[in-house]
Order: C-alpha cells, then sequence, then structure tokens
C-alpha cells in the first residue's frame, strides 16, 4: 500500500488524536459504508455513495472493457480522443501522465474547452480517420461536451459520410441521458453506462475513468487491485486511527479549523495531473454556505518565507523519483511549522488508491465541516447566465454590448459597477498598472487570489499564467489558483462562488485569431466561451466577490507581457 505520514506540528497532535477519537465514538466510518446521510446534512447524501463500491463493480466489468479495448486496437485506431468536462475526463488526465502512452495502443487525449485555438490545436494532434472519440457526460447534457461531440461528428461525416460516421464514436454516460439517445441516432460503435449513484467527481474508478483507461492500453486489473488495497484499507471496521482516508479527512477538517484552509498540492512529474483532479474534488464538495477548502494545485514550491499560516501541504510523489532539492525544501516547510502530509506512491499504477484515499478524505471532511460533500449548488448560477447570454445572441446576432470601466489600445479593463467604483476610489485612473495595484491592494491575510483565463490551456500561455501567479506569491505572500476556462467552471467554479468570500479574483479574456462553427448552433465556440466568461464574472460579481477583468486585444503572448509587466509595476 501506498505510504502516508502526517506531521501537523505540536500543537496540533492532540487535537488530532482528540477527533480522530470523535469519528470512533460517533461511528463515523461505519456510518459512510452504510449510507447513513446524516453523516453531513441528511439531505440526499446517500444516493451518492455508490463510488465506494465501484472498484468491485468495474472489477466485474474487465472483461467487458478489456475485449472493447483489443477490438479497436485491431481496428487500426491510433489516437482516442476524450471529449468531457471535470468528473468525466480529469481522472483520465492523470492516467495519462502516471502511465503514459503503451506503445501499440491508441494514445488517449482530453479535450475540455470551448476556446477554437485549442480545439483546433487538438483537431491537427490526432491522425484523422483513425482516431476514436469517447464522448464522456454523465447526465448527456453537458453543453461543452455535446458541441464537441457535434464538432467532431460532422468532420467524420465529411471524410466518410453522415451515416458512417458514428462508427468512430462511443458513449459513457448514465442509462436514460440524451446522450444515449444521441448515440442511437448517430450509430455510436457503443456505450458504456454509468451509475446513477455516483457523482461525476467521484466516477474516476468507475466506467468513466476504467474504459478510456482500457482502450489506452493499461493494464485496467491491475489497476483496480491495486486500488482495492485502499478501499479495504478505509473500510468501516479500520478504526480512524489507522484509517489513512478518514486520518487524511480529520487532517484536513484540523487544519481548515484552525485557518489553514489552503491546501496545497505538489506532486511528482509523472502524477503532476493529480492536483487538478483533487482540485476538483476537494473545491467542488467542501466550496458551500460560506464554507470550504480551497485547493491550490500548480504552485511550484517555494521557501518558507512566502506563505502565510493559511497553507496546509500535501506532497505525493513515487518511490525511487525523489529530487533532493525538492525533499530539502518540504524538509524546511515542516521545520518552521507548516502541516505537511507526505503520500509515496509504490509506483505510478498505484495511483488508484490514491483517488479512493482522497475521496474517502473528502467525505470524512465533508462531515466535519457540516456540509454535502456530494452536490454543487454553486456551478450551475454561470451555466444560467450563460445560456441568457447565447439566447441574446441567437435573437439579436451579438452579445450584450459591454462598457469597458477603462479603455485601452492592447488591454481594456471591464467590472461592474461596484467593483469599478471602490477601485476608483481606491486610485485606479487610466492605466492598467492603476487597476492591478487597487484590485490587489484589497487582499487581506488569508486571502488567496485566481487568475481565471479564456485562452487556450497550451504550453505557452500556462508558462506565462504561472509567471504571474508566482509574482503574486513571492510579493503578496498569498496563495495562488490558475484556471482556464470553462475547464475550471466545472471545478473551482463552485467554491469560488460558494466558498468564503476570501478570493480576489482577476479574470482574463482575448480576441480569438479565429473561430469555429458549431454544427446546428448559431452560436460558435468563441461565442459560446465568451458567454461563458462573461456569464461566470457576473455572478462573481453577484456573489459581492472583488473581481477584475482584462481583455487582451491582438496577439495573446503579447498580451500576457503586456499584463505582467504592468502587474510586476503595480506590486512593486
Amino acid at each position: 500500500m501506498n505510504s502516508q505520514s502526517i506531521a501537523l506540528g505540536a500543537s496540533f497532535e492532540r487535537p488530532f488524536e482528540a477527533l480522530l477519537g470523535e469519528l470512533k465514538t460517533n461511528n463515523i466510518l461505519a456510518r459512510i459504508w452504510q449510507r447513513d446521510k446524516s453523516v453531513w446534512t441528511s439531505a440526499d447524501e446517500n444516493k451518492w455513495l455508490g463510488w465506494l463500491d465501484c472498484v468491485d463493480a468495474s472489477h466485474r466489468q474487465i472483461g467487458e472493457y478489456e475485449a472493447f479495448a483489443l477490438e479497436v486496437r485491431r481496428q487500426g485506431f491510433i489516437d482516442a480522443l476524450l471529449l468531457g468536462m471535470g468528473g468525466s475526463s480529469i481522472g483520465s488526465e492523470v492516467m495519462i501522465g502516471a502511465f503514459g502512452h503503451i506503445a501499440g495502443w491508441p494514445r488517449l487525449r482530453i479535450l475540455d474547452s470551448t476556446d477554437p485555438e485549442q480545439i483546433s490545436a487538438t483537431e491537427n494532434a490526432i491522425e484523422s480517420g483513425h482516431a476514436l472519440f469517447i464522448v464522456s457526460s454523465k447526465s448527456g447534457s453537458t453543453a461543452e461536451s455535446n458541441a464537441l461531440k457535434n464538432y467532431f461528428l460532422a468532420r467524420a461525416a465529411e471524410r466518410g459520410g453522415a451515416s458512417m460516421a458514428g462508427g468512430d464514436f462511443i458513449a459513457i454516460t448514465d442509462r436514460g441521458s440524451s446522450l444515449e439517445k444521441d448515440a442511437a441516432i448517430h450509430g455510436f460503435r457503443r456505450v458504456f453506462y454509468g451509475t446513477p449513484d455516483i457523482g461525476g467527481r467521484y466516477s474516476v474508478l468507475s466506467p468513466f475513468g476504467v474504459v478510456p483507461a482500457a482502450i489506452a492500453g493499461i493494464d485496467v486489473q491491475r489497476f483496480l487491485k491495486a486500488a482495492q488495497v485502499m478501499v479495504r484499507a478505509c473500510g468501516q471496521d479500520v478504526p480512524p486511527a489507522e484509517n489513512p482516508g478518514a486520518q487524511l479527512g480529520v487532517a484536513l477538517g484540523l487544519a481548515a479549523r484552525n485557518g489553514r484552509d489552503k491546501v496545497t498540492i505538489f506532486t511528482s512529474p509523472r502524477l503532476g495531473s493529480f492536483g487538478g483532479w483533487a482540485e476538483q474534488l476537494i473545491a467542488e464538495s467542501t466550496g458551500k454556505s460560506g464554507k470550504g477548502l480551497i485547493p491550490i494545485e500548480g504552485e511550484p514550491i517555494g521557501d518558507p518565507g512566502v506563505y502565510g499560516h493559511d497553507r496546509f501541504f500535501i506532497d505525493l510523489s513515487v518511490a525511487g523519483d525523489v529530487d533532493p532539492r525538492h525533499a530539502a525544501s518540504l524538509a524546511a516547510l515542516e521545520r518552521t511549522g507548516h502541516p505537511l502530509v507526505r503520500i509515496e506512491l509504490a509506483s505510478p499504477s498505484h495511483i488508484g488508491q490514491e483517488f479512493f484515499r482522497f475521496e474517502i478524505a473528502t467525505a470524512v471532511a465533508g462531515a466535519l465541516f457540516g456540509v454535502n460533500p456530494f452536490d454543487q449548488p454553486d456551478v450551475e448560477a454561470s451555466k444560467m447566465k450563460t445560456r441568457e447570454l447565447i439566447r441574446v445572441f441567437e435573437t439579436i446576432g451579438r452579445l450584450p454590448q459591454e462598457k469597458p470601466s477603462a479603455p485601452g489600445e492592447q488591454i481594456v479593463i471591464h467590472a461592474d459597477a461596484k467593483n469599478t467604483e471602490a477601485l476608483r476610489r481606491a486610485g485606479a485612473g487610466a492605466t492598467l498598472d492603476s487597476w492591478l495595484r487597487a484590485h490587489f491592494a484589497t487582499l487581506r491575510n488569508g486571502d488567496y487570489t485566481a487568475l481565471l483565463a479564456y485562452i487556450a490551456r497550451s504550453p505557452r500561455n500556462i508558462e506565462k499564467l504561472q509567471a504571474l501567479r508566482l509574482a503574486l506569491r513571492n510579493l503578496r505572500h498569498v496563495a495562488t489558483s490558475v484556471g482556464f476556462g470553462p475547464r475550471y467552471l466545472h471545478s473551482t467554479g463552485q467554491v469560488h462562488k460558494g466558498g468564503p468570500n476570501i478570493g480576489v479574483f482577476l479574470q482574463i479574456t482575448a480576441d480569438d485569431a479565429s473561430d469555429l462553427a458549431i454544427p446546428g448552433q448559431a452560436a460558435s465556440f468563441g461565442i459560446v466561451k465568451a458567454a461563458q466568461a462573461h456569464g461566470d464574472i457576473e455572478t462573481l460579481a453577484e456573489r459581492g466577490r472583488r473581481v477584475l477583468r482584462v481583455h487582451l486585444k491582438g496577439d495573446v503572448g503579447s498580451g500576457l507581457d503586456t499584463l505582467q509587466a504592468a502587474l510586476l509595476r503595480a506590486l512593486a
């Protein structure tokens, strides 16, 4: 089994043991396994606990999955492109990193964006006519997944005719969904069914994660067998003090009670995408009713001096794959009193254990927070705004006109009336520097900042946004998050709106160099993305969040460089 060590510091040792004792006294673990919704809020939690048994259920289906994967391999598919959002895709992204491309099997790729540049780049990367498309959506009504499905179906029809296009597609969805009906209409090669009592972010060990893994040639039998070890270790008969999932959940809950609610996740390179998966799990499960843990993933490790007293660190590594400099930095964090959990995987194929450990931990933390960890009440708010804006576009042929707070030749600044007035009172004027200075001057101890970028999630853009976040962390000593839209709407979007009001948000939008039409829709991908950005910033503003938008005109890379220079001046 993967190892776990928890170092919370002397001041937390006794409270940690006491809280584990409370879990035992109140029989929390057994009640979770018995589907007792009173562990949380007595809402409908008992209807969303199928993930507790899904490793066994998936194991029973292995023969079916492997037989289909062999059929795909024999028929010469070179690529497998998964079209999905949030829980339907992020787990597969983790497995791509952990297992790598397996020679002789289709190369698994993920597309979870409405950005035209990213869609085009992905389309150009796959082997036309030799790609299997995996449309993954639990409800079948996910707008982004359906738009991508229609786009690639039309492309396949152009190559081989409409009657044959569906042969390159499969669906993973719940029975009775609209996607199941579409699959029948278009003659999809196969439909795999999820389990109704498993929510999207808890579904990685179900068909939503296991089917794409099998198609990519991953040894799913070995993967699930390793995961089963953690399932047993987190069972209802294992005392909380010996239960690895309960230990992590109690540590998270205790840290948050003491102001250490920024869960900062480090990973070794092959496990890099795990942070994104855990980010969604933690943010959507705990971030509601003004409470929540704020997951911080992808932020490089720094010296102890750049961190405030609001951090809780988790480090995941693979046995034998240790960077001495990283290990020294972790030791320095522990010496200075930061809570630190170290998890070491026996091998990358043991990643399934961590999926289950974190699911149990999140369920336990939700019980300590007193929230329902299986709903996402605030995610729908920005979706409704987006749908309203698209209806406007369909009616008048354009999105509603926005009056900028400050126009500019290269960067235009937007904010709602309340934030605009507050920032102007704080000194925002004619320059980008002044708006950034006033905006980030609102940061207080215990706040975090999030960069929300509606641009292509490309290596170049990731690098430039990382430079922006590190400037904020190093100069303001705050936790920083980077999200690419609309991907983050299915992840941290919940805690942004429903969690504690301690975020300072900078949304980044840009002109699209080119656009792509969506078959059957008046709105293009570029219009949908713009509506999603507008809908999200409006919802954040309505929730009283501190939010500013910068729109980059012309070349995105040049715009990001200008933004970085202005930010450094503003923070100086």
